[in-house]
Parts: structure tokens; sequence; C-alpha cells
């Protein structure tokens, strides 16, 4: 008769580690819950009304935005104990300080926070496609994502742009600004809604702009924008992926945030290449990343990778070749794939705490 193997012991736990661990993950659930909460008060202008209104009682929120007083006190009891208002016990008030208003209430700050919960909400509602992806080793394609992801991607990049493209990363790049005064043509790659476009359209009333993206939705969108804005007449847009786009002479061409995603990154820089000014250039603008993984594992590695995973690696992986370059691509890859694409100039021209600038010249 056989014997039967002896139970092994249980692994001896560090109970300190275990409830690190555990506080980590309360966290990361009540971070995720408010995420979804953030979106309710951006969606029905909660935190608007709360900008420099001062300390408001629920009662008060509720009958400024015309909702509920006890879902609104719910609502405040949560951004409370999430640290993004304030509350005072002995009043029973609640205040959005002015530092938070601006990255809350204000879609021309420095940042806009709720832009971001967009983006978490399409990572949610398309988990599945990408756990299927996981499974077969194929792509999900940018139109494929639910219609949050695009909305947010212009929400939540458009405020850099506003801040740092034609204040620095432009002015960072050599002569290229003084081209743009007098009258310059340029091409938007992967431009989505148009807003780094229609920015510089705003700006440099005697250039042409030509905005390029594979997706359809986002390019109608692009053309409402710059309308809206009034520069139709010198931010166009149309339907092209980076390798088709067309053949014209341009002075400068723009990858914002996008190089990461494409399919082939290389092979569109090689058709860049070929048909740029002898004296043009190419703006690349990035995630901010370090050579090694190691020297990722901080908070902004951590969104980007999350991002990277949910987003950007499927949408490369959709396409021909599939680099799948990832969000965090170094500088060493990058600059590895312009050589390959025939640029003899590479160099970073500027940054942000979240954002590499890169300049390439033939």
């Amino acid at each position: 008769m056989a014997t039967q193997p002896k139970p092994q012991p249980a692994p001896a736990l560090d109970q300190q580690k275990l409830e690190q661990f555990l506080h980590k993950f309360v966290n990361d659930a009540g971070a995720a819950m408010c995420a979804a909460l953030s979106l309710v008060g951006e969606k029905l202008g909660l935190f608007t009304a709360m900008a420099g209104a001062g300390p408001l009682t629920p009662a008060q929120l509720a009958e400024r935005t015309s909702t509920s007083e006890r879902y609104i006190r719910e609502w405040l009891a949560a951004q409370a104990a999430n640290g993004y208002v304030e509350y005072d016990a002995k009043a029973g008030t609640f205040n959005l300080p002015d530092e938070h208003a601006l990255l809350l209430a204000n879609e021309d700050g420095p940042a806009y926070i709720p832009g971001a919960f967009h983006i978490v909400e399409s990572v949610f509602r398309d988990q599945h496609k990408i756990s299927e992806a996981f499974r077969n080793n194929e792509g999900v394609g940018w139109h494929e994502h639910h219609p949050s992801l695009f909305e947010g991607t212009e929400k939540f990049f458009r405020p850099t742009y506003l801040h740092n493209l034609i204040n620095a990363w432009i002015p960072a790049l050599d002569g290229v600004e003084e081209k743009l005064k007098k009258g310059a043509a340029v091409a938007d790659i992967g431009c989505g809604h148009g807003a780094s476009t229609v920015l510089m359209a705003q700006a440099y009333p005697n250039s042409s702009f030509y905005g390029f993206d594979y997706h359809q939705a986002s390019i109608e969108k692009a053309r409402q924008r710059a309308e809206r804005a009034g520069v139709q007449h010198r931010a166009r847009f149309e339907v092209a992926t980076a390798k088709d786009f067309d053949d014209r002479a341009y002075d400068l061409v723009c990858f914002f945030d996008c190089l990461h995603d494409m399919g082939d990154p290389a092979g569109a820089l090689r058709h860049v290449c070929e048909t740029l000014e002898d004296d043009g250039t190419i703006l690349i603008v990035e995630p901010y990343a370090n050579e090694t993984l190691e020297q990722n594992l901080n908070p902004v590695g951590r969104i980007f990778y999350a991002a990277s995973t949910m987003i950007c690696t499927p949408a490369s992986k959709a396409q021909e070749v599939g680099a799948a370059l990832g969000a965090q691509a170094p500088e060493s890859r990058l600059r590895e794939i312009a050589t390959s694409a025939g640029f003899k100039r590479f160099r970073r021209a500027a940054e942000t705490p979240f954002n590499r600038i890169y300049e390439l010249r033939k």
C-alpha cells in the first residue's frame, strides 16, 4: 500500500509584511472606487460648483447643482476620506482647496485629473478584450476601445500641451519657432481630437497645420474642435496612418504621445524622413522613461506600465509589424529606431516630470 506524502508545514509568514500588503490593497481599492466617484463629480459639475465657493454643506452643494442632498452627502464623505476635499466636523461643511480645484475643476489648468479617470473608466470597460488578447497574443486596436478613452486622452493630455508646447517645447527646437512665425507646413501624426494641432494653429497664424489619424471618429471630432477655435482654415484633418499620410513637404512633423502606440514606429519615421524638407524637424513627445525597469518602479511608472499593458501594447500589436514598444520605451531604444529610419541627429530637447521631448533631424 502506497504511503501518503506527509503534509508540508505552511511557510512562516512575515506578519508585518502581510499587514503592509493588506494596507496597500485597501489604498488601491479605495483609489479605484474614488476614481468612479470623481467621474460622477465631473459629469455633474460638483467640483466646478465647489471651486472658489468656500465651505459648503451637502444641502448647499445639492442646491447649487440640482442634485439629491442625500447622494451629495455620501459623495462628499467619500471625497473627504479620499483627501480630495476637506471636512470641518464642527461646522459640518466641506471645502475644495484652491490647489485641488486647479486640477479637478479647471480643464485649462496645468493638469486635469478627471481626464485620467475617463481613461481608467475605459480600461475597466475593455478589460475583457485585453484578457482575451493575453490568451491569443493578438492586439486590440485603438478604435476598439470604449469612447471614454478618446475623451479622456484629450482631456488628460491637452493641459500639458497647453502649458508646454508653445512656451517650452517648440522654442527648445533649433530654429523651428522662427519658421512657424514666418509660415511653415506642419503635420501632426496621430492627432486624435486635434488638441495639439489646434493649439499650434492658434499660436502661429502664418503656418498651415495638417492633422492625421487613422480613427475616423477622432478626425471628425478634431474638425469640430478646429471650427470651434476658429482655425479650421489653417488646421485641416484627414484620415490616414503614420505610413501613408500625404507626401507634402513638411517643415515640422510631430508625434505627440503616440509613436510607441504604432505597430511600425521605424516605418513611420522612415516615411517621414523621405518626405521631410532637408532642413525639417521631427518633434517626438513620449512618456518619461528611464533606461531600466527597476528605475521605472515608481508612482509614475506604475501608471505608465498599467496604461501600456491595457492600451499601448495592444494597440501596437493590432497593427502591422506590432513592434509593441510600450509606454516605457527607453531613450536608447527610441534613438536606435530614429537612426535606423535615416535620421542623423537625435537629441532630448526638453522634459517634464511626465514627458521627454526629442528633436530629430536628417
